[in-house]
């Protein structure tokens, strides 16, 4: 049996990309807000682990946000689907 971790849940992974693309990209939580057109509070949520399922749309909007289509945000290993709790 696998030990639960957040970073294997798809939350988890999405809060690890979000950030290592705010490093990458030299950008702040704040523009992504603005640029991804979400609430400080969604992000505040989803960003400290309080969301535990993020919407399709969400995740589209975050995309967005940092200039990338949808399929290029889930190009990273994090969400291989060995990688996942699901």
């Amino acid at each position: 049996m696998k030990l639960r971790n957040e970073l294997n849940s798809v939350s988890g992974a999405v809060v690890k990309r979000i950030n290592d693309l705010l490093v990458q990209k030299e950008m702040t939580l704040y523009r992504l807000e603005r640029n991804a057109d979400i609430l400080h509070g969604t992000m505040s949520s989803i960003m400290r682990g309080k969301t535990k399922t993020i919407a399709l749309s969400t995740v589209i909007l975050i995309a967005r946000g940092f200039g990338m289509s949808l399929q290029e945000f889930l190009s990273d290993p994090l969400f291989d689907y060995g990688n996942l709790d699901v």
